[in-house]
């Protein structure tokens, strides 16, 4: 809903004097305001000073992570061009020269797969980008250094989840139809 929707159905709310609706749309147009705003700064941080400094692949893949994530949170709010997704592919396009059980690197697949899941209803995009990353980190695991062995077996389940959600899902969408 843009700005000027909600500011109309708090008058519609005042008019009809259903001052909860209205007092919980001003608030909902609030919160929606500070969360741009927040996310605004942030991107405004990753593009100049931190992209364009990263001192290794993984701080740039990191960085261009989290630029997708922000992309994201206001597509979440708001109607977005396709900056998050130049994002999250410039990401994945660094995080190759990663090992696939990298922490930053599954830790993107994630956050992408979600991307594609909810924000640009791609069910299919998303459980083939979190199936890629979760078989090839498995066929790396044992190569896997033990300070990041946790933190990317943390990530490997959460990708391992929400395949199998998305795929009950899905199968559940396809018994109904």
């Amino acid at each position: 809903m843009c700005d000027e929707d909600m500011i109309y159905m708090a008058k519609l709310a005042e008019q009809a004097e259903r001052y909860d609706d209205m007092a919980k749309t001003m608030k909902k147009f609030d919160i929606e305001n500070e969360l741009k705003t927040t996310c605004k700064e942030v991107l405004d941080l990753l593009d100049d000073p931190l992209i364009p400094h990263a001192a290794n692949d993984d701080d740039e893949v990191f960085y261009y992570k989290m630029k997708g994530d922000y992309h994201r949170y206001l597509a979440e709010v708001a109607l977005q061009d396709d900056t998050e997704k130049e994002a999250y592919k410039k990401a994945c396009d660094i995080s190759e020269k990663m090992p696939s059980t990298d922490p930053i690197r599954l830790g993107l697949a994630l956050n992408y797969s979600v991307f594609q899941y909810e924000i640009c209803n791609n069910a299919e995009l998303a459980c083939s980008l979190a199936q890629k990353a979760f078989d090839d980190a498995i066929a790396e695991l044992d190569d896997l250094k033990d300070d990041s062995y946790k933190d990317s077996t943390l990530i490997m389940q959460l990708l391992r989840d929400n395949l199998a959600l998305w795929n009950s899902c899905n199968q559940g969408e396809e018994g109904e139809e």
